[in-house]
């Protein structure tokens, strides 16, 4: 299972804007239900954005046309552009399920 992190700051005037389309990521994650992808976004109090996604195969939410639709014009929301790095989970306390458990002794 990959897991990436992905951390960027929107621009003031643009975070409203940035989580609606993140949330309409999240709508079509629930109404097509992919296998093998797990993702969390969180957006902190200052404008930055986390996300956090685990998936069994390459691109489970490229593909996704709301993803898409988020990933257009994404420089151009932020005021600190995106970094993305691959991720250990190091200790899981209810937070990703049991899923997690499972994938951190694989």
């Amino acid at each position: 299972m990959k897991r990436t992190v992905v951390r960027y700051k929107a621009k003031p005037e643009r975070i409203e804007e940035n989580q609606r389309l993140i949330e309409g990521v999240f709508q079509e994650l629930h109404a097509k239900a992919p296998e093998g992808v797990r993702y969390l976004a969180l957006r902190l109090a200052d404008g930055t954005f986390v996300h956090f996604a685990a998936v069994t195969q390459d691109g489970a939410i490229a593909g996704l046309e709301a993803f898409r639709s988020f990933r257009s014009g994404i420089n151009e929301r932020c005021a600190e552009l995106p970094t993305a790095g691959e991720a250990t989970i190091v200790g899981n306390y209810r937070m990703l399920g049991d899923h997690a458990k499972i994938a951190e002794a694989g």
